[in-house]
């Protein structure tokens, strides 16, 4: 297994906003339309993380029902203040044409993984706020603001505004403080107060190759902020050769003695010799050591503007083992697995139904983004075997089960077992390649193959942009069904290239479009890193 450090959290992690509470780190990460919303790591050492916590785990703090794909939960802001943990959320309803509904919430807690307190409105202008707590007690939020209007640039520039922990809410009037570099699309800001300066850190580019992190400090806290004469403290833009591609968005901490580090999103695509990248792993959460230098403005520690591998001051070993086997024999679902946008998954799944099995209950086709028994876990590695044991005793061409590779509606690869009126239940293979419609991309493999049981394994084997989809009828011998393009599995393949923020997840699905929940039974579920 490699040691290298970046990323510190492999697999689609993007938008970190990190904070330190005493020796204590913690880094919050965005969801998008996968349920429940955030995930929070907890770190010693800020090179091993662990999952202590997903937020947002109840209708009353998100209800994700009907989101596009790659809306709901966009960088959401961790922070503490007053005994409290602060995290700030918002839940994008929309994400094609001119407009975003994207309203932005406030919940507490006292530990980083209790229940959190049922949500504070804050405002809907924008999408990526963060607040912030001054050293004389005023807290302050700022966001994004979404300019829908034609011929004005969308991305209008980061708003300021006053919030009252009493009130519970914005007051004052918000104040556009930075408009941004001419690099623009300027978002996901957060202020920082150091010594006799307020720091504004904002992700610029927009999030695919041309990514980057852009300083501006102020003496006031409204401005004017004065642009880093560098610009950009992290970017890979101007090196795309190097392996830590499209990094941006960050967040700035720093250790108990002094040093100072920013954690951001980044990529690792895969490339093919006729020059495209894929990056079915997703926006990536890594970390760069930086310097505060002699003038006031911040460098990478490294000299490199692409940052490194592993960073400096870093030199903790990496102890990392993201495989596992699951055989359900817990009535709890485990917590790498997630489900899609509702909050109440018991009409989904159960594991008390039949002890030592995951239930999946028949709901509605692939892609919906209602009702979807979809339960997955993300993939962490570039190369990686994921199997299951499946039970299913369909009744009608609308109703199917198996082992799914997902990225959202519109890209995935599905190894299923339905029912033909001819050929009875069979096994097969859908696929969408990245269109907006699912008609012009369902290729059906050539050869049905009849099956005289209701219980089969599935196995997914991935190398990189290849998946071998394969099946056994006795548990012991696989037989290799198709090869496939796996590349589609990621940010920038299919229709709305640059567009697309989640990553690649590996799991068990069940639809039933008759109405009849007609069940899936899954004894087991193995994902295991290749090399």
């Amino acid at each position: 297994m490699s040691q290298q450090i970046n990323p510190i959290l492999p697999g689609f992690h993007p938008d970190p906003s990190i904070v330190r509470v005493g020796n204590d780190y913690c880094i919050a990460v965005s969801t998008f339309e996968w349920y429940p919303g955030v995930q929070i790591y907890h770190s010693l050492d800020l090179v091993n993380w662990a999952l202590v916590s997903r937020p947002l785990n109840r209708a009353a703090l998100l209800d994700m029902t009907g989101c596009p794909d790659s809306c709901g939960i966009w960088a959401p802001c961790l922070s503490y203040a007053d005994g409290l943990f602060y995290l700030i959320y918002t839940n994008v309803k929309r994400f094609d044409g001119n407009f975003k509904d994207c309203p932005n919430y406030l919940t507490t807690c006292a530990t980083i993984d209790g229940e959190w307190s049922d949500p504070v409105y804050l405002n809907s202008s924008g999408f990526d706020p963060s607040l912030f707590h001054d050293d004389d007690g005023c807290k302050w939020l700022v966001n994004m603001v979404w300019d829908h209007r034609p011929n004005k640039h969308p991305f209008a520039g980061i708003l300021l505004q006053q919030y009252c922990d009493k009130q519970q809410k914005l007051i004052g009037t918000a104040v556009n403080i930075f408009k941004g570099s001419q690099h623009g699309l300027t978002e996901g800001p957060h202020l920082y107060k150091i010594k006799e300066y307020y720091y504004l850190l904002t992700a610029e580019g927009g999030t695919s190759y041309e990514h980057a992190c852009t300083f501006a400090r102020s003496k006031n806290i409204a401005g004017p902020y004065e642009l880093d004469p560098n610009v950009h403290v992290l970017t890979s833009k101007d090196h795309l050769d190097q392996p830590l591609q499209r990094t941006g968005h960050g967040g700035l901490v720093q250790t108990p003695e002094g040093e100072w580090y920013l954690t951001h999103l980044m990529s690792r695509p895969i490339r093919f010799e006729d020059g495209r990248k894929r990056s079915p792993l997703g926006r990536e959460t890594g970390i760069q050591a930086l310097t505060l230098a002699d003038d006031g403005w911040f460098r990478l520690t490294s000299g490199q503007i692409y940052g490194e591998v592993n960073p400096i001051g870093l030199t903790t070993t990496p102890v990392r083992d993201y495989s596992h086997y699951d055989d359900f024999s817990s009535p709890l679902l485990p917590d790498h697995f997630q489900w899609l946008r509702i909050p109440n998954p018991n009409g989904l799944y159960s594991l008390t139904h039949k002890p030592g099995v995951l239930t999946l209950y028949g709901k509605q086709s692939v892609g919906s983004t209602f009702e979807q028994a979809l339960i997955a876990r993300r993939q962490q590695h570039l190369s990686f075997v994921a199997q299951t044991e499946l039970t299913f005793n369909p009744s009608s061409f609308q109703q199917q089960a198996g082992l799914i590779c997902y990225y959202n509606a519109h890209k995935f690869h599905y190894l299923y077992v339905s029912f033909d009126d001819e050929k009875g239940t069979y096994l097969d293979v859908m696929s969408c390649l990245g269109d907006q419609t699912l008609t012009a991309n369902f290729p059906i493999y050539e050869q049905r193959v009849p099956l005289q049981s209701n219980t089969i394994s599935l196995k997914a084997d991935v190398e990189f942009g290849r998946l071998i989809f394969s099946y056994s009828v006795d548990g012991a011998e696989w037989l290799a069904l198709c090869e496939l393009d796996y590349s589609i599995i990621s940010d920038e393949a299919g229709k709305g290239e640059g567009a697309n923020f989640t990553g690649a997840f590996v799991g068990m699905c069940c639809q039933d479009l008759t109405g009849d929940n007609n069940p899936a039974e899954f004894s087991y579920f193995s994902y295991k890193e290749k090399h």
